[in-house]
């Protein structure tokens, strides 16, 4: 069983555009490619995680969704990452479509995609991190047992940092995807303390 890194993807690995339903509005921060080929190469395997209730909303399909993720995967390939999995949650409890109108385990912080990953992939949560720009992804980290939540200030992470979670408490609060990657790679040799 190996360890991955999580990754959250509006707003860590791309620009957040709002709902974003259409691939053309997909815009890679410039470091992402270079972050995640670091963590690749530090052994840990590359997982994409995203809430997407826009399907739920009615605001766009599965299959835009999937199409998005399609347009991530091979601009990350293109880049030399390898991405071992890309997971979704389309389901709200409010959600205006009914067949999405669901109280899963998949919605993050809860740890349906992450589980599902574990057994799909073999991976190793508690030597696993996860990386996003909202606390319910440092709750994520800590529902699975994982080495910890990184909280990155690109996206909503700014925002996010300004208004702490009591009992919420990430590893390190980084500027973005590619300090995160440092921090990991820090940590494993013994040298990355705090945010």
């Amino acid at each position: 069983m190996t360890p991955a890194v999580f990754f959250d993807r509006d707003g860590t690995l791309n620009e957040e555009v709002g709902y974003l339903g259409r691939p053309d509005r997909l815009v890679l921060f410039p470091y992402t490619v270079e972050a995640l080929r670091l963590v690749a190469r530090s052994g840990y395997r590359i997982v994409v995680i995203t809430n997407q209730a826009g399907v739920a909303r009615g605001l766009f399909d599965e299959a835009a969704v999937h199409a998005v993720n399609d347009l991530l995967t091979s601009r990350l390939a293109a880049g030399g990452v390898p991405v071992d999995g890309v997971y979704y949650c389309p389901h709200l409890a409010e959600a205006t479509v009914p067949e999405y109108r669901v109280d899963c385990d998949c919605r993050k912080p809860r740890p349906g995609m992450l589980r599902r990953a574990e057994r799909e992939l073999g991976l190793d949560l508690a030597r696993s991190w996860v990386v996003g720009d909202r606390w319910l992804d440092v709750q994520l980290a800590a529902a699975v047992g994982a080495r910890g939540g990184l909280l990155v200030r690109t996206g909503y992470g700014e925002v996010e940092e300004a208004q702490p979670l009591p009992g919420v408490t990430p590893v390190a609060i980084v500027s973005n995807v590619l300090e995160a990657a440092s921090w990991i790679i820090r940590a494993d040799r013994g040298g990355a303390t705090g945010s």
